[in-house]
């Protein structure tokens, strides 16, 4: 797991994140894991989340605003 910290200075519902070829796992920090995958959220969804992710910026937002189904 690689640990997610918001470019922003700002405390993250997220901690931490694994990338995937078709999925990304999420860690929130109530030290639960969800699986989001292409069969659950959709390609488009999934590799928006990989990239925020990976920028270090908006995960927990567009998550909570966006609701991707998980598995």
């Amino acid at each position: 797991m690689t640990a997610y910290n918001s470019s922003s200075g700002k405390k993250s519902g997220v901690t931490g994140y694994k990338i995937g070829e078709d999925f990304i796992i999420i860690q929130f920090n109530n030290s639960k894991n969800y699986t989001y995958s292409y069969r659950s959220a959709g390609k488009t969804i999934i590799e928006k989340m990989k990239k925020l992710a990976l920028d270090s910026k908006g995960l927990s937002t567009f998550i909570s605003e966006n609701n991707p189904e998980f598995e």
